[in-house]
């Protein structure tokens, strides 16, 4: 496979053209209006569908596609995070998806090599753990939840790991004191609370799906997240998780403010993709925030000052984006 390929077009693509079905979606590369336009591919790695990674990917693409023709942004589904960060290291994906805990894992070689050869594009946006039931069940704790049925996400995704730091973080493990449930596609899990085949469904974030989902069903959904006392516990035990909170009125019927913890999901890339083509994907992207942002609630989150914010170490960003973010003057 050659990955991020120059491609010398001899004649005009049809705005039809050269799509990638992904997530339930058509993405179609814009009509080049010179012919003789190099054009680069990005194989863009992101979750099963129903998710919030294949939501976002898949809304990114057409974004930078439509601002820069010159790139054929490709997203693919995949199982998750866990999948991506081999398919990074090998040179099978140029980019992809990946929740904060993998990233945080794979950087600080936490149960695997620490992985050198990963850096950021973007960081995504913020993931404050919760879980979501009907609005009509008796769980408003996570202590009522124990020894239910919970679906904790889709197998290879970072939300499995997400809840699995929470949890422990106050003294639960997640495999013993629930009964656990590993989607094979991360839309199934909506369903599941809606029948009853699980008392909850965990997830993260703003315009999440799954959370969307139940809330906006007939009978509406309840989040449930960390009290203040279970939040000080889990920053004691793992500083890296930081508080977050999902603003009031975020979901129907949602009319407080949730507070709980989590961390950034970022882009990675391969760190062989060439600096020009990091560059060039960071300029169009920044450039279009405002564009995204319409397009994509939690797309807000996506700009060059949240990024050097939330990237673990400066090094870890890619050199053609640091060269763009010092340009801009969001980083020395």
């Amino acid at each position: 496979m050659k990955i991020a390929r120059m491609i010398c077009v001899a004649t005009a693509f049809a705005a039809a053209g050269a799509t990638a079905q992904e997530g339930g979606k058509t993405i179609s590369t814009p009509a080049i209006s010179n012919p003789a336009m190099p054009k680069t591919t990005i194989n863009f790695a992101t979750a099963t569908p129903g998710g919030g990674f294949p939501l976002y990917g898949n809304a990114l693409a057409e974004i930078i596609n439509a601002a820069d023709p010159t790139f054929s942004i490709e997203p693919r589904n995949t199982k998750g995070s866990n999948e991506n960060i081999p398919l990074l290291e090998a040179g099978q994906a140029d980019i992809a998806t990946v929740a904060g805990e993998p990233s945080y894992e794979a950087f600080m070689g936490i149960g695997r090599p620490r992985a050198t050869h990963l850096k950021i594009l973007t960081a995504m946006y913020s993931s404050p753990g919760m879980f979501v039931v009907r609005a009509d069940s008796p769980y408003k704790t996570i202590r009522d939840l124990v020894g239910q049925p919970i679906a904790f996400g889709a197998k290879g995704s970072g939300l499995p790991i997400l809840s699995r730091y929470i949890l422990d973080g106050i003294g639960l493990k997640q495999d013993e004191d629930f009964k656990s449930v590993y989607l094979d596609h991360a839309g199934d899990g909506p369903a599941m609370v809606l029948d009853g085949r699980v008392a909850a469904l965990w997830g993260a974030g703003v315009g999440w799906p799954g959370f969307t989902a139940i809330a906006t069903s007939p009978g509406g959904a309840r989040f449930v997240a960390p009290d203040a006392d279970e939040i000080g516990r889990i920053r004691a035990k793992h500083s890296f998780l930081k508080p977050l909170t999902v603003a009031a009125g975020t979901y129907p019927n949602q009319n407080a403010t949730i507070n709980s913890v989590g961390s950034w999901s970022f882009i990675l890339v391969r760190d062989s993709l060439p600096d020009d083509v990091a560059y060039r994907l960071a300029k169009t992207l920044h450039g279009a925030e405002a564009t995204f942002c319409k397009k994509l609630a939690q797309a807000c989150e996506t700009t060059a000052a949240n990024t050097v914010a939330a990237a673990p170490e400066p090094n870890l960003i890619h050199p053609g984006v640091a060269k763009y973010f010092r340009e801009i003057g969001v980083m020395k």
